[in-house]
């Protein structure tokens, strides 16, 4: 624990964060011009299949970012550490962002190869249940009356979320699926050409390095969003003011003074 939360203060230092905005760019566009250049296009999809090299690495991000979560959210109901909640709800606000990103360049991909924007496919189906499940996540962070059942409630669905990753897998395996079954991971070697695997494990790396410059600003916010919370409410309350004797009132060119009963005056 005290390695990682060495590295965690490491990497969210402003210095850490530039140079790991200039890595997540360079390989981006690395990504971009292998993708679109370098890789000869798809002997049946044709060009078409070139957002496979983005698609896929923001799949796999998706399910890595509602991995950190579960692994953080086990951790906070071990220990009880705010940083771990800090750290489940930035990587489930960054894997709803490449979940929802995987599912609009899935989109774009299926129009023109089955001629269609959206089918009930079994793994996109399982996708859209997954987005849901974590968008649920964030919303019931916002309904909790207290920091701290906030945190236990949404560390239990986050636990829980994470089946339907291993499910959204395999369902090309367990149903019948437009999707193909998996050509990297899977038993034996992966059945791709070796420019194309080469590409796609840049945009992976790519896409791991962008994961890893959001989640560090996302928990530098967090820490913000903290220390603000608890100054506030560190703050005394505000004394009511103390009331104000009336003054005196005059009466037909008579001093009078105001009486404590309505209506009543002292010569």
């Amino acid at each position: 624990m005290n390695i990682l939360d060495g590295a965690m203060v490491a990497m969210g230092t402003r210095r850490a964060q530039r140079v790991l905005a200039l890595a997540t760019l360079a390989a981006l566009a690395a990504t971009a011009v292998a993708g679109l250049y370098v890789v000869p296009p798809d002997v049946e999809q044709g060009d078409v299949q070139r957002l496979m090299y983005v698609h896929v690495p923001a799949a796999w991000l998706a399910f890595l970012s509602f991995g950190v979560v579960s692994l953080a959210s086990l951790a906070y109901l071990r220990t009880g550490r705010i940083r771990w909640d800090r750290v489940a709800v930035a990587s489930a606000e960054i894997g709803v962002l490449f979940c929802t990103l995987t599912i609009v360049l899935g989109s774009l991909w299926g129009r023109p190869v089955w001629g269609a924007w959206w089918t009930w496919d079994p793994r996109l189906t399982t996708t859209v249940v997954l987005l849901l499940v974590y968008v649920a996540y964030l919303s019931l962070r916002r309904v909790a009356d207290s920091a701290a059942r906030r945190a236990q409630w949404s560390a239990v669905v986050g636990v829980v979320g994470f089946v339907d990753v291993p499910i959204v897998h395999m369902s090309v395996v367990w149903w019948r699926s437009l999707h193909q079954e998996a050509t990297v991971l899977r038993p034996g070697a992966p059945t791709m050409d070796t420019s194309m695997l080469a590409t796609l494990l840049l945009g992976v790396l790519a896409f791991s390095l962008a994961y890893t410059y959001l989640m560090t600003v996302r928990l530098r916010v967090g820490r913000l969003e903290d220390h603000a919370a608890g100054t506030v409410m560190s703050r005394p309350a505000p004394r009511a003011g103390v009331p104000r004797r009336p003054g005196p009132v005059v009466v037909g060119g008579t001093v009078a003074r105001t009486a404590g009963r309505a209506g009543g005056l002292d010569a």
